[in-house]
């Protein structure tokens, strides 16, 4: 069977679905290669890379290839080119994608969403939700310290001690462990915050203090955290408040699949920051944790900067690449055998990341 890989269309992605590294076990699987001329031209990866690999380069996948692999979503005019009974891998966003679904089913193709793989211990190689929020969590530290008119670390000089800037990071799942992470590298004062105390011991083993605020937890399933109602979520920012008020730079990262973004800072809690503090909210492009949050821009608030990330793994294209094309190849490879794609539905892995099968039109979403 022949893999194709896609040159994506999406404005601003800069990923791709495969990397040369990636390319020799699927070949090794018994599964050909084929890949868009300059598909990995955003990621570093060159035409060459890939036919070195074993890959060939070619002008178009769509019509040829028994299996896609992309990182956005094709769009409709791609997937009414796919061949009948077409299998694609790739983010699919359900709830934003009924036209797109729907050609896939008219084409009985066989689509999985990367953001539909459970989150259980055998699955953790396929994760690619984990992988690309490692590269937005990392990112979001940098971006904080960049953008904020003052040192990150302590420094003893000549002229006198400069104290560290505190830093305070909402949300401890991966994106924000790795915040944590990266702004205790760089030499911040890190305190963190989660709706899950059992994140606690995580986000003190990054060496960050846990804001316990005295509220019920609320641990969902999968490690996610379950959607809070509106006076709890008033109340958890009435006691967050302080805190805010008192950080240099406040880092959010709270997420729940498949609904908007939760609202943790409000205007007046931005207002309560010093002027040239920083905020940096990952979770702009799905509503914002904070009200002020503009995707992709930089709002200025009485002298508090708030930047709404976008794009962000595909800012940090070589290695979100690599890890992404690991999870999509960990995956595939589940449903390969003797050069063959056949996907097993007992399989839990494989029958909840499936959202269209040809033999139930209506599809599994």
């Amino acid at each position: 069977m022949r893999v194709g890989v896609v040159a994506e269309q999406r404005a601003g992605e800069r990923r791709v679905a495969l990397v040369p590294d990636a390319v020799g076990k699927l070949l090794e699987s018994g599964l050909a290669v084929a890949v868009e001329r300059g598909a990995g031209a955003h990621a570093f990866a060159t035409d060459e890379a890939y036919r070195d690999a074993g890959a060939e380069v070619v002008d178009d996948v769509l019509e040829t290839s028994e299996v896609v692999l992309t990182v956005s979503p094709l769009t409709t005019a791609q997937a009414g080119r796919l061949q009948p009974g077409a299998l694609t891998l790739g983010f699919l966003p359900v709830g934003a994608n009924a036209e797109l679904l729907a050609v896939l089913r008219e084409r009985q193709v066989l689509a999985f969403a990367m953001e539909q793989v459970p989150r259980i211990s055998r699955a953790q190689s396929m994760d690619a939700l984990s992988s690309q929020a490692l590269v937005a969590g990392y990112r979001a530290a940098l971006v904080a310290a960049e953008r904020l008119p003052r040192f990150f670390p302590l420094f003893m000089t000549a002229a006198g001690t400069v104290a560290p800037a505190k830093v305070l990071v909402l949300g401890a799942g991966v994106a924000g462990l790795q915040s944590i992470a990266t702004a205790r590298r760089l030499g911040a004062v890190v305190e963190a915050y989660d709706v899950r105390p059992s994140s606690a011991d995580e986000v003190r083993s990054m060496g960050a203090t846990f804001l316990d605020l005295g509220l019920d937890s609320l641990e969902g399933s999968g490690g996610y955290a379950r959607e809070m109602g509106e006076e709890r979520a008033v109340r958890q920012r009435e006691l967050l408040t302080p805190y805010v008020g008192a950080s240099d730079a406040v880092i959010t990262t709270a997420a729940v699949p498949g609904r908007p973004a939760p609202l943790l800072l409000t205007t007046p809690m931005v207002e309560a920051m010093r002027p040239g503090s920083v905020v940096v909210d990952l979770a702009a492009e799905s509503g914002g944790n904070c009200e002020l949050s503009v995707a992709g821009q930089d709002v200025e608030h009485r002298g508090v900067l708030v930047h709404g990330m976008a794009d962000v793994p595909s800012s940090m294209p070589v290695h979100a690449s690599q890890l992404y094309a690991r999870n999509l190849v960990n995956l595939l490879l589940l449903m390969t055998a003797d050069g063959q794609v056949v996907p097993d539905f007992d399989d839990e892995v494989v029958a909840a990341s499936c959202v269209t099968r040809p033999e139930t039109p209506e599809g599994t979403a």
